[in-house]
């Protein structure tokens, strides 16, 4: 029997790059790096960072999207609480984060839970405290270094680029996915 893989059974009309449903995969405050096996559609567990570091937000990605790297759009999602991996959060953008992961492009669109009444009235990036954006771009600007590897941190902008990015990500899936 097959498994439903949630990077493509998310019903279409639940996501919209203003609103949509974003999948965790790693819990706030974790140093587990799961990811989702795209062969079963579970989560599988990639590696332990290999730093002092731990997510400063719960993170995941956005069913039904493709991004550059070949992977669906990578999502930072901002609570009070961390949020379940393997659990499904309504978010809405409020900026994005442009990267270079292994020479390759790496966007991390950084959002809301709507569920959250401390973070829900946010709507740009430029709202949050300093420090918390700070602590966003450092973490993925360290995390991978004892691993060897480098990323690269090049801009933080705001919702209407995030917007735009998720759209071309949803785009991009229909046309490799749906037009066969």
């Amino acid at each position: 029997m097959a498994s439903a893989n949630v990077w493509h059974e998310v019903d279409s009309e639940r996501i919209t790059p203003d609103d949509f449903i974003g999948f965790i995969e790693i819990s706030k405050g974790s140093k587990c790096k799961y990811e989702l096996d795209k062969r079963s559609g579970f989560l599988i567990l990639d590696r332990l960072l290999y730093t002092a570091t731990h997510y400063p937000m719960s993170y995941g990605f956005i069913p039904k999207t493709l991004g550059d790297d070949g992977d669906p759009l990578d999502i930072v999602v901002l609570c009070d609480e961390p949020i379940q991996s393997n659990c499904l959060v309504r978010c809405k953008p409020i900026g994005i984060m442009n990267m270079v992961d292994g020479g390759r492009r790496d966007e991390k669109i950084i959002c809301v839970s709507l569920g959250d009444p401390t973070f829900s009235g946010f709507n740009d990036i430029k709202e949050l405290p300093q420090h918390r954006a700070n602590e966003l771009v450092h973490f993925f600007q360290v995390y991978k270094e004892l691993e060897h590897k480098e990323t690269t941190v090049n801009e933080v902008e705001g919702p209407a680029e995030a917007k735009k990015c998720i759209a071309e990500a949803l785009e991009t899936y229909r046309h490799v996915f749906l037009n066969h």
